[in-house]
């Protein structure tokens, strides 16, 4: 039996008013805890790259280094984690990105990506796309040929698609969901 989108999207839970008031917080947990569907999306984040020359993929702190740990490993790249502030051992690049409400830092290993090296960025989702967007210049800043964003989930009424592509970068969703 194959699994369409449709099931991706109902294997994610959503659980209103959180963090706050008005958000529905969309929870790849349950995704990723059905092995069917955490193998369908990596499967499908996987695909338009099979036969490509990826070198690595970079994953945002934390569900993007589940995501991203399982893409690389599909593909025979490295992976390379991008970090709150503080937390990584070796010498950093680190960068200020906007939050919906305020401003954070994340870190990248200085010696994470040779020049030229081809990166896909994944995450569970895209929303505001601030932290994507920090994270596509951090890794451009060492060097890095960012070639595609991808993504489990898109909320595309807060516009985060738009500012990568802006930034001249593919994007790759599996679901939307409308709202934030």
């Amino acid at each position: 039996m194959t699994l369409t989108a449709s099931d991706l999207a109902s294997s994610i839970r959503s659980i209103p008013d959180y963090p706050k008031p008005g958000i529905i917080f969309r929870d790849i947990t349950t995704l990723l805890g059905n092995p069917r569907t955490f193998r369908r999306a990596v499967d499908e984040l996987v695909n338009p790259y099979v036969g490509s020359k990826i070198d690595k993929i970079a994953g945002m702190e934390a569900r993007g280094f589940i995501l991203g740990g399982a893409v690389a490993h599909q593909l025979s790249a490295g992976f390379v984690p991008i970090r709150k502030k503080g937390k990584l051992p070796h010498e950093t690049v680190r960068i200020a990105y906007s939050l919906e409400y305020g401003v954070d830092e994340m870190e990248i290993h200085r010696d994470a990506v040779q020049p030229g090296d081809k990166v896909i960025l994944v995450d569970d989702l895209i929303a505001t796309g601030g932290t994507a967007v920090g994270a596509v210049q951090l890794l451009r800043q060492i060097g890095a040929d960012v070639i595609s964003c991808c993504f489990v989930i898109d909320l595309p009424d807060l516009g985060g698609r738009q500012k990568l592509e802006a930034l001249g970068v593919e994007v790759r969703t599996l679901v939307e969901f409308s709202g934030h």
